[in-house]
């Protein structure tokens, strides 16, 4: 009886052990497949985050205009005798620029200027005679009354003979000639555009928010795409007295310098007014933060030493960032990295908290304050 008891307790334990052992067995095997399938490093790209001194502005887009600019035309009609200047041409103020025929109105001149002179000689006369009482002092004030109306009815038609000749109103660059010799004129007609450019202006709208931060003769710097990469500086000359109410904008006013006419009135312009000192911001490239809704979030790289083989081992730490300002490709990041930091730029879309890393920057993403587009 004994010994069956024993037979069946040595067999109880060798199946129990067996039971044991193979589930022993099946969890490490579990855990080497599951850590075979652990997720290999997340290949990325990183840079250095670095501080900056930006300096505070406010942009926004304008048009270009003349500080003087007229479409000059006759004032009286007339046949075209007559032309001073060639298209393009630069004139200075007074320079005669064109004539219409007027020998008939010249000749009218004479005849009053005569008139004129002969009303003088009785005038003169008449008037040394009333003193001895030989005509009455009624025949003086007569004469007196026709010498006005003669010289009056002189400087008429001067004047009309004037308005015969266009000369320009002050100087600037002439456009093209809209006449030509022989070619009859009524008053008004369009003959050629004259724009004064050195200086120039710029007008350009902000948001009423941006009262408080802008002055006459604030600092502005203007660009125009026709020249990349260059700017013209200036200054606000102007802020209008009322904000627009169906935009609630105000209307601003720069002057430019123009010293070699490169800018010319009509042209549209990104205008940039300086604010305030520069500060001092670490910059990110735009693509190193995910923006979200509950937060904007960046990607830094940790280094945690050496693995058993002598290759470093990098992990992703994720934090929320304060983001500022962009300028180009760039973005101030105002809390959240400081100089030194290893931040991911690109490929972060995979990672997440804690994941291996492997650092690639062969390929790095824009990272420009003033990109400048390509045609092509």
């Amino acid at each position: 009886m004994l010994k069956r008891m024993l037979i069946m307790l040595v067999l109880t334990g060798l199946v129990l052990g067996g039971v044991f052992g193979f589930q022993a067995f099946k969890s490490a095997m579990i855990s080497k497949v599951m850590a075979s399938l652990a997720n290999p490093p997340q290949t990325v790209s990183t840079t250095v985050a670095a501080s900056q001194d930006w300096q505070p502005q406010l942009e926004a887009v304008g048009s270009l205009r003349a500080v003087n600019g007229a479409s000059l035309s006759p004032q009286v009609a007339g046949l075209v005798s007559a032309v001073h200047f060639e298209s393009g041409a630069d004139v200075n103020k007074g320079d005669l620029l064109l004539e219409l025929a007027s020998a008939d109105d010249i000749a009218k001149l004479e005849a009053l200027k005569a008139t004129a002179a002969l009303a003088k000689i009785v005038y003169d006369r008449d008037s040394k005679l009333v003193n001895s009482k030989t005509i009455s002092q009624q025949v003086v004030d007569t004469d007196r009354g026709n010498l006005l109306n003669a010289e009056a009815l002189v400087a008429q038609q001067q004047a009309l003979v004037d308005y015969k000749s266009i000369t320009a109103p002050f100087s600037g660059r002439l456009g093209i000639r809209q006449v030509d010799l022989g070619q009859y004129l009524a008053a008004g007609t369009p003959i050629v555009t004259l724009q004064q450019l050195d200086p120039i202006y710029v007008d350009f709208y902000m948001p009423q928010q941006a009262l408080a931060q802008i002055k006459v003769g604030q600092p502005v710097t203007a660009k125009v795409d026709t020249f990349p990469g260059r700017t013209f500086p200036g200054q606000i000359s102007a802020i209008n007295s009322q904000i627009d109410v169906a935009t609630r904008t105000v209307q601003l006013r720069a002057t430019l310098q123009n010293d070699d006419d490169a800018l010319l009135p009509g042209m549209f312009a990104t205008v940039d007014v300086t604010t305030a000192a520069p500060e001092k911001y670490v910059t990110l490239p735009q693509t190193a933060i995910a923006f979200n809704s509950y937060g904007n979030i960046v990607y830094l790289v940790d280094d945690n030493g050496k693995d058993a083989n002598g290759q470093p081992q990098l992990s992703a730490r994720q934090i929320f960032v304060t983001t500022g300002a962009t300028r180009g490709d760039q973005v101030a990041v105002v809390s959240g990295v400081k100089d030194g930091d290893v931040v991911v730029t690109a490929g972060q879309l995979k990672l997440r908290n804690g994941a291996p890393v492997h650092i690639d920057n062969t390929v790095q993403p824009a990272n420009n304050p003033n990109p400048t587009p390509s045609d092509k």
